[in-house]
């Protein structure tokens, strides 16, 4: 313990504390050095104040220690202690100034044993979760006419007499099925999982209740075991689990597809009260009779309406062959007058028009004439020009390099295409090409001479 704050000098005079500085002084040094921990024992003193705090010792076989547990803390706690019960409190240790008194700051306060049983909760709860089982979006809605009821529960828990009394006070008219199965106890979340297989296997129920009283964690914890949760997330009929008291919430809760508070509350959520039904049908009883009668009004009154405006059927094709006659006239007039108008206004514009037109006959004998003259100068010309072609052409034909071949003469070509026509423009062993009436050779040149002068 650090005391230097108390006596900075060891050579002063110690500092005189009252006793409120002593026990303020203490209590901060007991908040410091012990934090928050969990604290087994024995309840016993046990009072709860009319302020909603809760005054209690805690003890064991060899000590006690006075503890306060706040209203803001207490709400929470899910159960009120009673006297000789073996609890675990989460607490921090301090010291009650007024007093002098030693005590624990309770913040939390669980049944002896409970801490394990919640961890394993906890964790299969969180396994389950991950795996999709509590997912809202796979639960069923309920029947909304439930014709039978079965219940999961044992034949002599209290739950199922109150859930009987329930039903036959509300709905006297469904039909109630028992699974029984042993609700506490070795190897009973089996033999519950077993039960709720079987209704569903069945399939004659339209809800399912999986209930029991309440009780301590450990009366509760069957169903807290994976094998109820996968037979009620497997259950081919809608499950309302109502196991406990209102404050008391197990893996069968979160597995089913809703969650009562109490096993009266399921069978309250199973069934609506006959009551309420017959009222409804009552309701809509007096709601159809009224709108049939209004209906039967509204006809009545439209036949009414409609017998005025019916006439008989000759005097009805009288007046309507009137109204045709009328519109064939109106028709006949309508088009005549148009076509009238039409007819003058083109009369009109064909006067119009004749008087616009020039005189074409000097016109079109001067073009005939026109036109022979010019036929008769092409021939001219046409003529012309054949002869001067023929010319050209015999011309071009005596002047033709291959009518010269044919007379025996030949063309000499270098390599490269060009005719030879000196001896200097040849190399000896060079091959020329010889171009002939009939064809061509090539031809090597052996020497070459030049001619002489």
């Amino acid at each position: 313990m650090n005391t230097g704050s108390l006596n900075e000098n060891p050579g002063a005079t110690p500092p005189v504390l009252t006793v409120s500085a002593l026990n303020q002084a203490v209590s901060r040094m007991l908040e410091r050095s012990f934090p928050l921990a969990w604290v087994s024992g024995e309840i016993s003193n046990f009072t709860r104040a009319a302020s909603g705090h809760w005054y209690f010792t805690l003890k064991d076989d060899a000590a006690q220690v006075r503890a306060v547990m706040f209203r803001g803390r207490a709400q929470y706690a899910g159960f009120t202690p009673r006297e000789g019960d073996k609890v675990e409190v989460r607490a921090l240790v301090t010291l009650y100034a007024p007093r002098g008194d030693y005590q624990l700051n309770v913040e939390a306060i669980r049944r002896a044993g409970v801490g394990n049983l919640y961890e394993a909760f906890l964790a299969l709860k969180e396994k389950l979760n991950a795996e999709g089982l509590f997912d809202p979006a796979r639960k069923r809605p309920l029947a909304l006419f439930a014709r039978t009821v079965g219940i999961v529960t044992s034949p002599q828990a209290a739950a199922l007499r109150d859930i009987l009394s329930t039903l036959r006070r509300r709905a006297p008219h469904v039909r109630v099925i028992l699974y029984p199965t042993p609700v506490q106890g070795e190897g009973a979340a089996q033999k519950i999982a077993q039960a709720i297989q079987t209704a569903s296997a069945r399939a004659e129920c339209d809800v399912l209740l999986v209930c029991r009283g309440g009780g301590s964690i450990e009366d509760l914890w069957s169903f807290n075991e994976e094998v109820v949760a996968r037979a009620i997330a497997a259950c081919s009929t809608p499950v309302i689990s109502g196991v406990g008291h209102e404050t008391d919430f197990t893996i069968a809760d979160f597995a089913a597809d809703l969650r009562a508070p109490t096993p009266t509350a399921a069978a309250e959520m199973a069934a609506a009260p006959r009551a309420d039904w017959l009222a409804t049908l009552g309701a809509h009883a007096d709601d159809l009779t009224r709108a049939f009668r209004r209906l039967v009004a509204e006809k009545a009154q439209t036949l009414d309406w409609m017998s005025r405006r019916l006439v008989s059927p000759s005097a009805y094709i009288v007046h309507e062959r009137l109204k045709l006659r009328a519109l064939q006239t109106r028709l006949a007039h309508a088009t005549r007058v148009p076509l009238n108008e039409a007819r003058h206004a083109l009369s009109h514009l064909q006067t119009r028009l004749a008087a616009q037109l020039p005189e074409t006959g000097p016109a079109r004998a001067r073009l005939k004439d026109d036109a022979r003259r010019l036929a008769s100068r092409m021939e001219t010309q046409l003529a012309r020009r054949r002869q001067a072609l023929a010319a050209l052409e015999a011309q071009l034909e005596l002047l033709n390099p291959q009518r010269t071949l044919e007379r025996g003469y030949a063309m000499v070509l270098d390599g490269k295409g060009r005719i030879v026509r000196a001896p200097q423009d040849l190399r000896p062993r060079e091959t020329v090409t010889v171009r002939l009436a009939e064809g061509s050779a090539e031809v090597g040149i052996a020497s070459v001479q030049a001619t002489l002068d």
